[in-house]
């Protein structure tokens, strides 16, 4: 079983809009939805509630709607077991809301209504949160606030994860470049880590030299690639029928950072992090099908 150990994630806490389209329409078109769902999202919140079930003890920093401690999702965090204190709360604001669009290629378009998040540009770093953890996860969000609060992990000398997902068009190539100067794992798709690497004007090799220690690069039903400065190392995706690849890549993330951080090697850390996420993405939504350790160091164990 995973020891007990610290996480802080910090970004979007949002209600997910699952659709599902044959195709995506050109503009001045519609197209049929042919199934349609509301569930439990955001990045960092889904690597918190993710990683929280694999028996990690994660905590939250999420800016939310004013009656968001009412909802059945703050509920589902507190039985998690996830630190909320520094939760932002913003009254007269909406949670973050998402619509996210997946076609019969399992090609997504995504809509985000930033809501209560929007809080971020004003707010303060969580010191106390940041110096009562030992790793830092910066997922979606507002760039600065990202920015500011990995100036103040690399300060206190934690690990930091970055992962800027589909808010990476938000970020000019500055603000980028000066979150990844004090990242030591960057997570991001094929895509992703393409746009990085040419809003930078740099390859992999000068990407790392900029600061991550560790890419982490996933490539869908093609796996997942690690790089550092000892290896590459190639991880084939576990095989299950894909129901909804919504939230695959922060189940991965979740999975990843719950056995490196208990000294797990690249290898074994990346193995476990394609189980994780092959429970989630065999249901609809990000949270739906969480598994417990158990059930994915079993699943790993018959796969690999």
């Amino acid at each position: 079983m995973v020891k007990n150990r610290d996480l802080l994630a910090i970004g979007h806490t949002a209600h997910d809009y699952i659709i599902r389209v044959h195709t995506f329409p050109k503009a001045n078109f519609s197209a049929p939805i042919t199934d349609m769902k509301t569930v439990n999202g955001g990045a960092a919140a889904n690597v918190a509630c993710v990683g929280a079930k694999l028996g990690l003890k994660t905590s939250l920093v999420s800016a939310v709607g004013g009656d968001f401690k009412k909802t059945e999702y703050f509920e589902h965090m507190e039985n998690l077991g996830i630190d909320t204190e520094s939760l932002i709360i913003v009254p007269g604001e909406k949670t973050s809301t998402a619509f996210v669009l997946t076609d019969d290629n399992e090609d997504q378009i995504s809509y985000f209504y930033w809501g209560a998040a929007k809080e971020f540009a004003e707010s303060k770093v969580p010191t106390h949160a940041i110096k009562n953890t030992e790793a830092v996860h910066l997922a979606t969000g507002a760039p600065e606030f990202n920015w500011k609060c990995s100036e103040e992990a690399k300060n206190e000398d934690l690990l930091v994860s970055f992962d800027p997902g589909q808010d990476l068009g938000i970020y000019d190539a500055k603000k980028l470049k000066d979150v990844i100067e004090n990242t030591t794992i960057l997570f991001g798709n094929h895509h992703e880590i393409g746009r990085i690497l040419e809003s930078l004007e740099t390859d992999l090799t000068g990407l790392m030299e900029l600061g991550p220690k560790i890419i982490v690069k996933t490539c869908g039903a093609n796996g997942s690639e690690i790089y550092s400065s000892e290896d590459k190392i190639k991880i084939d995706a576990v095989d299950v029928d894909v129901v909804d690849p919504t939230g695959g890549g922060d189940s991965y993330r979740a999975g990843f950072l719950s056995r490196f951080l208990n000294g797990e090697s690249l290898e074994e850390s990346a193995k476990f992090a394609s189980t994780v996420s092959s429970f989630v993405m065999e249901n609809q939504g990000c949270q739906t099908n969480m598994p417990s350790f158990d059930d994915a160091f079993e699943r790993m164990n018959e796969f690999y």
